[in-house]
């Protein structure tokens, strides 16, 4: 007999509920056996299959071989799989010595696993990303309290950014027929800079906020004086023009032109159409960093462009994690001409505008280049090399040199400065 509360609640309400909990209980149920399966390795599915596939042979034709077959291979995948019990709550530490280091420099961390749970953990192993490739560490039965800790050195022979981690702790047994995975602690990056050479000298820029050539727009402080105009509230009273106020019995205030603001933009092609090979692609990475960093000294607002997009480069810091990460570039990405469009359509108000580019760029190329850049903006192209002598020569109003090692920069930018 139902109650009165019962009779109230509609059959389609009841049934709704229970669909709803069926599906949440076959929902854990299905994460559960994803789970299981997932610590199944290959050889243990064909092991499982060969042994239900004997046992259904034997039992109807009374095969006793295969019937011994079938329960061998089954105890082997029980044993196997007790290897899969046990704890693997470690706490893990992964620190790196440096997370910014120069090509060919010494790059090194250090694991640290500890039990700080009230029972042993019995031996496992522990997976390392690093980049492409992976560490694998072998730790010992750590007792409460205990601790293991694992050096390791990470390969720095190339530019790049490479992921350290996430750590796997990895249980499994000796024949590998089941591994269980469990990730702890984050990735680390660790910035491998391009090689760069610090130089002295004259300034590779000169400043526009004082003698820059005026623009278009209108300004109510500036230094490039255009006319007066009637005082509106909100104007600054110190550009109030008091003669013309007196004669006109108007408050009148001065307007400004707006002139360029200093802008130091290094266009860096990754196209490896503009390069010889890799090695002068990393020559042509490494010269648009030292003349950054230059730039930066000479407290410059330094903007970074290659094709597509435009790389943080406020800082020193920033500029070397931006080249770290440059990749080369594909040919519906364009070359330098294209290049040079964008940093004229992103940045009008460029000052200078230095762009690096490889030995298989033509003076065609080159001519295009430059003549796409913005009006009145001093332009300096540097051609990455190898093997070539320091040279300077003239493409429209741009200099362009020639340089073969990163340690001609100077000498080839003396040439220049002259």
């Amino acid at each position: 007999m139902t109650t009165t509360a019962e009779a109230r609640i509609p059959g389609s309400e009841r049934e709704a509920g229970w669909r709803d909990i069926a599906g949440l209980l076959l929902a854990r149920v299905g994460a559960r056996l994803r789970l299981i399966a997932s610590a199944v390795r290959p050889l243990a599915w064909v092991l499982l299959g060969v042994a239900v596939a004997a046992l259904l042979i034997a039992l109807p034709l009374g095969w006793l071989e295969l019937t011994v077959i079938a329960l061998v291979l089954a105890v082997v995948l029980a044993l196997c799989a007790l290897f899969l019990i046990g704890r693997t709550a470690y706490d893990v530490h992964l620190d790196l010595a440096r997370t910014r280091v120069v090509v060919g420099e010494r790059a090194v961390g250090a694991l640290t696993l500890a039990n700080r749970g009230s029972r042993a953990i019995l031996p496992s192993r522990v997976v390392l990303p690093v980049g492409a490739g992976r560490g694998e560490f072998a730790i010992k039965r750590l007792a409460p309290g205990e601790e293991a800790e694992e050096l390791f050195a990470i390969p720095t022979h190339r530019r790049g950014v490479v992921s350290v981690g996430p750590v796997s702790v990895v249980r499994g047994d000796p024949l590998g027929l089941f591994e269980r995975a469990h990730r702890r602690d984050d990735p680390i990056d660790l910035f491998v800079h391009p090689r760069t050479i610090v130089f002295d000298g004259q300034s590779l820029g000169f400043l526009r906020d004082l003698d820059g050539l005026p623009a278009a727009d209108l300004s109510r402080d500036d230094v490039s004086f255009h006319a007066l105009n009637e005082y509106q509230p909100g104007d600054d009273l110190r550009r109030v023009h008091w003669r013309s106020s007196a004669r006109t019995g108007v408050l009148m205030v001065r307007q400004y032109e707006e002139t360029r603001r200093s802008h130091f933009v290094i266009g860096l092609s990754r196209s490896m159409a503009d390069y010889f090979d890799e090695d002068e692609f990393e020559l042509g990475i490494s010269l648009a960093g030292s003349v950054g960093l230059r730039a930066i000294r000479d407290s410059q607002h330094v903007e970074l462009r290659v094709q597509g997009r435009s790389l943080p480069a406020g800082t020193g810091k920033q500029l070397l994690d931006s080249l770290a990460g440059v990749e080369s570039g594909r040919a519906k990405d364009g070359a330098l001409s294209a290049l040079a469009g964008t940093v004229a359509a992103h940045m009008p108000l460029s000052s200078v505008v230095v762009l690096v580019c490889g030995s298989r760029t033509s003076p065609e190329e080159l001519r295009t280049a430059c003549a796409r850049l913005p009006f009145g903006s001093r332009v300096l192209a540097i051609v990455a090399r190898h093997g070539s002598a320091p040279a300077l020569r003239r493409i429209g109003d741009a200099d362009v040199i020639t340089v073969g090692a990163l340690e001609q920069l100077p000498l080839a930018l003396g040439k220049v400065l002259a």
